[in-house]
């Protein structure tokens, strides 16, 4: 059986504060985009994990499928499998492609061999794998806020859009990531949203840009190359390192793919 994860981008990212649990409340939007890894899992006589494309870790007790797989068969007889991930999506960008992995092998094993587990059950366990995973459950657009898993739907639509995501040589740990930031509060980023797209660029803002934009001067670099090639809005997405820029027309930057992993959605 054969799935396609996807990744994600967030627009706009607005940490409120720390938690006593050492997390971060945030708020920001989620939307899926059609940049895909390759997920394959079939029954074997023992458990393995094989990846190719972009190399991830293929420890069987760390990578997020092997978790995932771990995680129901303490409570369902699972059989041995063999699971063959092709990875696409870039690691270390804030496109969610290790979380996306993990919820979709969630929902893969779950169909495979007819767990019968709800969304509100599948949603559970995403939430013990990482903060990310439980959106790729239902995979919609979403207002997300507490630690980026707590969901309000929303009718955000830009698939009469183009958009290009640009991922520097550049991986930034989350967790370093978090380790620097200095919350700043509620701003009202879904009402900033809702607004036209013409005025994302003055209303939307990502705090992990300000913060790693600072010390990485290639993240300013390749915005302002999106704006100049006129983007609609351009942005980090997440704790980054990966920028996205949406687009009225479809855009080529062959410029820009000699330098950095250009991937055009």
């Amino acid at each position: 059986m054969v799935v396609f994860p996807n990744a994600k981008i967030n627009i706009g990212l607005h940490v409120i504060e720390k938690r006593a649990d050492q997390y971060h409340n945030l708020e920001t939007v989620f939307y899926p985009i059609n940049l895909y890894d390759v997920l394959e899992v079939v029954e074997a006589k023992a458990t393995g994990f094989f990846a190719s494309g972009i190399p991830v870790d293929a420890d069987l007790g760390s990578n997020s499928c092997m978790q995932a797989y771990r995680l129901l068969a303490q409570h369902y007889q699972l059989p041995p499998v063999n699971i063959f991930l092709h990875k696409h999506i870039p690691l270390g960008a804030g496109l969610g492609g290790g979380s996306s992995d993990a919820a979709f092998m969630l929902k893969l094993l779950n169909e495979k061999f007819d767990l019968k587990l709800s969304y509100e059950e599948l949603v559970g366990y995403a939430r013990r794998l990482g903060a990310d995973c439980p959106f790729f459950i239902r995979n919609e657009p979403v207002f997300a806020r507490g630690i980026g898993d707590v969901f309000t739907k929303i009718p955000l639509d830009l698939s009469t859009f183009y958009m290009v995501i640009v991922k520097p040589a550049l991986k930034i740990s989350t967790v370093e990531a978090y380790g620097k930031i200095d919350p700043r509060g509620e701003r009202g980023l879904l009402k900033s949203v809702q607004s036209p797209i013409a005025q994302w660029k003055d209303l939307i803002s990502n705090d992990f840009e300000d913060l790693m934009g600072g010390e990485h001067e290639v993240i300013g670099h390749i915005k302002e190359y999106l704006y100049e090639k006129r983007a609609v809005f351009a942005a980090m997405s997440g704790s980054g390192s990966a920028l996205f820029g949406i687009f009225k027309e479809k855009v080529n930057f062959p410029e820009l793919e000699e330098k950095y992993s250009v991937y055009y959605c």
